[in-house]
């Protein structure tokens, strides 16, 4: 059981920071911040959820099951992830590429601590165990430092740095999209989304800083940052995944990207290009069919909808092409198996989805793990909100192993050059706030 208090914030901007830099003490964070980003199935400006009462970490095997199992027991808040590689509870598909970051498969928590905030209002929900510490805490976290003074602290301590380094050289590259191509062109599949790794070894970083300065920079609705133990996920991701309230599920997959301009007619005329560019109209709508079906699988008959189809949103780095499924969860299915059935995403797979999946380990170069999984988190009444990690840093800090991916839709009117160019614009964030 939780205890719940209500106040009010007099700056919930300055108070967010400070909430952020509070949570360093803990080793087990999860920050989740919509940035003011006005989308209408929000619920939260910003939560916080932090030390672990219960866990679980598991590998693949029956993740789901254990999954279910965890939040039918615990029937309270729980945060944590799903890692990509689950597919291989899902179907008969493995993952045997390079692994430099060592992540559980699914990592999951239910916090001592966790903070509602929603414009001005702050709900606290302690574990009666600790709901003695609220007060305390709250005034605690006023005092806390700002973020220039704690990096004044780490610049002091030297952090380690070293080259970020692409796992595929660009030539390498090229050829795998060329391989895929083929693939399609036999029909072997319609689209697949490819990724590749960039890293850096015995590299130190300050997780809560790099994070504070990717999201300055991007700014997405679905900011995260996430530790575990040594397990750290700074992510700017801009897209939902997977979203229940009640018994209505919200998929919004991304598919399209463009370059945002300085200058402001330029910018209009990238996001019309983007708008109503066929290749990248196409890549949507296959994605699109492929979450309408997925979700058929567990919707009550005639509920699945298409709200928006293609619809530009923009971003401070780029503009989006982002489409909005809706459905009714047929009765008596449990929550986590809307996720299982769901899983993994069809924007980071491809159609037909398995087969998607084969190619995609055949040709990639590193395990991808928790980038293109998901984050989130589940209420106690099973509702749930889980991003897709894209646009993320992975790090952990035992190994001192930094790694971020990034990837783009692979359909028959790809042009290998301009597929690696969307993915250097797609990691310039990351590798912006790393050198």
């Amino acid at each position: 059981m939780r205890s719940a208090k209500q106040f009010t914030v007099e700056n919930p901007k300055d108070f967010k920071q400070k909430l952020l830099q509070w949570s360093r003490q803990f080793q087990e964070v999860a920050w989740l911040d919509s940035n003011d980003y006005i989308q209408k199935h929000g619920e939260f400006d910003a939560l916080l959820a932090v030390g672990a009462f219960t866990a679980i970490k598991t590998d693949y095997h029956n993740a789901f099951d254990k999954l279910q199992e965890y939040q039918e027991t615990t029937k309270d808040w729980i945060f944590g992830y799903l890692s990509y590689d689950l597919k291989n509870d899902v179907e008969k598909l493995s993952s045997n590429n390079f692994d430099g970051l060592g992540f559980p498969d699914l990592y999951f928590f239910q916090p001592q601590k966790l903070f509602l905030l929603k414009g001005e209002h702050l709900e606290m929900h302690y574990l009666r165990m600790v709901d003695d510490e609220m007060e305390d805490d709250l005034v605690e976290i006023k005092q806390s430092a700002p973020a220039s003074v704690q990096q004044e602290k780490v610049e002091e301590s030297s952090a380690k740095t070293s080259k970020i380094q692409a796992r595929t050289s660009e030539q390498n590259y090229l050829e795998k999209v060329g391989q895929m191509l083929k693939h399609i062109q036999r029909g072997d599949i319609y689209e697949a989304n490819f990724c590749q790794e960039f890293f850096s070894e015995n590299r130190v970083i300050d997780p809560v800083q790099v994070f504070q300065d990717l999201n300055a920079i991007s700014g997405p609705p679905f900011a995260t940052f996430l530790r575990l133990e040594e397990h750290y996920l700074l992510s700017a991701s801009p897209e939902r995944y997977l979203k229940k309230t009640g018994s209505k599920l919200i998929s919004q997959p991304i598919k399209g990207t463009a370059r945002r301009s300085e200058d402001s007619e330029e910018d209009s005329k990238i996001a019309e290009n983007l708008k109503n560019d066929p290749k990248e109209r196409s890549e949507n709508v296959m994605i699109v069919d492929l979450v309408r079906n997925d979700l058929s699988r567990i919707a009550k008959k005639g509920s699945v909808e298409v709200e928006e189809l293609c619809r530009v949103y923009h971003f401070k780095q780029v503009h989006q092409l982002i489409s909005t499924i809706s459905a009714e969860l047929e009765e008596n299915i449990p929550p986590v198996e809307a996720l299982r059935v769901t899983f993994p995403m069809g924007s980071m797979t491809g159609a037909p989805k398995i087969s998607a999946m084969k190619i995609i380990e055949e040709l990639e170069d590193a395990k991808r793990g928790l980038y293109s999984g998901a984050v989130g988190y589940f209420t106690p009444n099973g509702d749930f909100d889980f991003n897709v990690v894209i646009r993320s840093i992975l790090y952990n800090s035992e190994k001192e192993y930094v790694s971020f991916s990034v990837g783009g839709a692979i359909t028959a009117q790809s042009i290998p050059e301009k597929e690696y160019e969307e993915c250097l614009l797609k990691a310039k964030a990351m590798r912006q706030v790393l050198s």
